[in-house]
């Protein structure tokens, strides 16, 4: 969610986008970010305002990488059943079930 890798700044960050873009068309979605674990109220996404970031965990349809974080090159994306959209490049080839950007 932070608009760049590890930092905690969430202003402006393209992320919100297609999370807006998804929930508008009736998704549930969840977010993870270490370095925002609740987005604080802003202007333009003010809907999201007290969401808080969720574990890295089984359980969704589509895991969407948008941020570059170091932590996300630890983890075995290659074990979730969900599909990988990793915009960043970073953990695609974790992942047999993974799309580049």
């Amino acid at each position: 969610l932070a608009y760049k890798a590890n930092v905690d700044d969430d202003r402006e960050s393209p992320s919100y986008r297609p999370m807006e873009m998804l929930e508008d068309r009736g998704a549930e979605v969840a977010y993870n970010d270490p370095y925002v674990p609740v987005i604080r109220p802003s202007r333009e996404y003010s809907r999201y305002a007290g969401r808080k970031s969720v574990p890295v965990e089984d359980g969704y349809d589509l895991m969407l990488v948008a941020t570059a974080h170091d932590e996300y090159r630890d983890i075995d994306f290659g074990g979730f059943e969900a599909l990988l959209l990793d915009t960043r490049n970073i953990v695609a080839e974790k992942s047999n079930r993974a799309f580049k950007a």
